[in-house]
C-alpha cells in the first residue's frame, strides 16, 4: 500500500486545540474529495482520539499529542493520534462502551464512536510511555479526476 501524501502534526495536549486537529486532519483529507458524511466521520473520530489524549494521557502533567496522517493510493486514509502519557492499564476494557476513567462527566463512548465512525481501529498502549490510536477509512472515489490523485 502506497502513500500519495502524509502529514505530522504535534500540539499541547489542552481543550481549545481539539478543534484544530479536527479541521486540520479534515483539510488535509480534502484532496481525496470526500462526501459530507465520510469527512464527518473523519472529524468526529479525531475529535474523539484527541479528546482521550487531553483528558487522560496527563493528569499530573502538560505534553502532547502527535498526529500522522497517510494517505494511500487507493484511497485509503490512515491517522494516528499519539500521546506519551499515561498509557492504559487494560484497552480491551477501555474499549468497552460506557467504560470510563474520567469521572462523571465523561461518558466512556470514545472508542465506540471511533469504530463507530471508522472503518478500522487499533489501540495499542503502554503504561508511562502512551497510547497510539490508528483508524482507518476508505474514502469512495467517484470521478475522472481520480487518476489525477
Amino acid at each position: 500500500m502506497n502513500t500519495t501524501n502524509e502529514m505530522d502534526l504535534k500540539f499541547a495536549a489542552k481543550s481549545i486545540n481539539e478543534g484544530f486537529a479536527r479541521v486540520a486532519v479534515s483539510a488535509f483529507v480534502m484532496g481525496l474529495d470526500p462526501t459530507i458524511a465520510e469527512l464527518s466521520d473523519i472529524k468526529t473520530a479525531v475529535s474523539e482520539a484527541v479528546t482521550n489524549c487531553i483528558v487522560h494521557a496527563y493528569p499530573d502533567k502538560s505534553g502532547l499529542v502527535y498526529i500522522n496522517v497517510k494517505i494511500t493510493e487507493k484511497g485509503k486514509v490512515i491517522i494516528k493520534v499519539r500521546d506519551k502519557g499515561c498509557g492504559i492499564s487494560d484497552v480491551k476494557k477501555a474499549m468497552e462502551p460506557l467504560y470510563t476513567t474520567g469521572g462523571e462527566e465523561r461518558a466512556g463512548l470514545g472508542f465506540a464512536v471511533m469504530q463507530s465512525f471508522m472503518d478500522k481501529i487499533t489501540v495499542r498502549s503502554s503504561l508511562n510511555k502512551g497510547t497510539t490510536v490508528t483508524m482507518e477509512k476508505a474514502i469512495i472515489r467517484r470521478g475522472k479526476n481520480d487518476r489525477e490523485r
